[in-house]
């Protein structure tokens, strides 16, 4: 019979994609895991992991069986929390992915604030400007920039945002103040990656009308974190999310640019992934983020173009991270 603690044992396996790091997760001696690991596969009549000297990955047939795991897990918690009867009060993991720029700057000190609030709740946040597979990943919820373009995604938009050129005071005072998009190919620019592909067209509307220019990456990186940090450092001009940027720009750090010019529609979205009943936890912090994030979006606006006076509809555009 497979027990609950087997089933905890599994997904901590899978997390980690290493044998003794699930078993001291757990309070597990690794020889104690893997002859749990064992007699489980023995009893399922499968191998549900690949070993090697360096990591353990789920074959075809343990990612199924480990999503069915995840679900029954989910839906036992959720019964212990309807059980309490207490809805304020919450437990069990939650994992959250964030792009590395909004999450180390902005994010961190809510997801704390949460925390305190809900202590027996296990928070895993996951930085990075990649894509998230929520269920490959074993990802509650993603927070995401840019419009939706797979319907496996359930969203939740949290805030209007734009991308934006954006510069240092010194770096625009060394090389000159781009005055139309054009004038971006003279530059250094600052370009994220997405997988190895640079994400080096950057898209305008202004009283020309639109505009696509690819532009020539000075420096370039797949972690939108760095790429603020090197505009921070004068070393070019980086295209970022509005969000990202905004108290830099408050505080004189950094530079918007092509003020007649505005730049294409980013909205930060929370996703969840399609058909996954989402626990009590869930969604307790997807409503925390949603206030705090509309509170950060309001006090932040946008500088409207001149040629616009506010922020239009939203666009719809690749998921992105910075």
């Amino acid at each position: 019979m497979i027990a609950l603690d087997d089933l905890r044992l599994l997904l901590a396996i899978a997390e980690h994609g290493n044998l003794s790091a699930a078993a001291r997760q757990l309070g597990l001696l690794p020889a104690t895991a893997s002859a749990a690991l064992k007699r489980i596969e023995r009893a399922l009549g499968a191998r549900l992991f690949e070993r090697s000297t360096r990591s353990v990955r789920p074959t075809d047939a343990g990612a199924a069986y480990l999503a069915s795991c995840r679900q029954a897990l989910d839906q036992l918690d959720a019964a212990a929390e309807r059980l309490a009867g207490d809805r304020a009060r919450f437990a069990g993991p939650v994992r959250l992915a964030a792009p590395s720029d909004f999450g180390r700057t902005i994010l961190r000190p809510w997801l704390d604030e949460f925390h305190d609030r809900h202590p027996a709740i296990r928070i895993t946040l996951l930085l990075g400007d990649r894509l998230a597979d929520l269920l490959r990943d074993d990802l509650d919820c993603a927070l995401r920039y840019g419009a939706l373009p797979d319907s496996a995604f359930v969203r939740r938009q949290m805030a209007p945002s734009r991308r934006v050129p954006v510069a240092s005071p010194a770096y625009l005072e060394a090389h000159g103040t781009p005055a139309v998009p054009e004038d971006l190919r003279n530059h250094r620019c600052l370009v994220l990656l997405r997988g190895q592909e640079p994400l080096n067209r950057w898209r305008f509307t202004g009283p020309a009308g639109e505009r696509g220019i690819v532009v020539e990456a000075d420096r370039a990186t797949d972690d939108g974190a760095v790429l603020r940090d090197w505009a921070l450092a004068g070393c070019g001009i980086a295209h970022k999310s509005w969000l990202d940027v905004a108290a830099d720009v408050t505080a004189g750090r950094l530079r918007p640019l092509l003020a007649d010019w505005s730049d294409e529609d980013s909205p930060l979205q929370l996703l969840f992934a399609s058909g996954r009943r989402r626990p009590l936890r869930v969604d307790a912090l997807a409503n925390h983020l949603a206030g705090r994030i509309a509170a950060y979006a309001a006090a932040h606006p946008f500088p409207a173009p001149s040629h616009r006076s506010a922020v239009g509809d939203l666009a719809t555009g690749p998921v992105a991270g910075a």
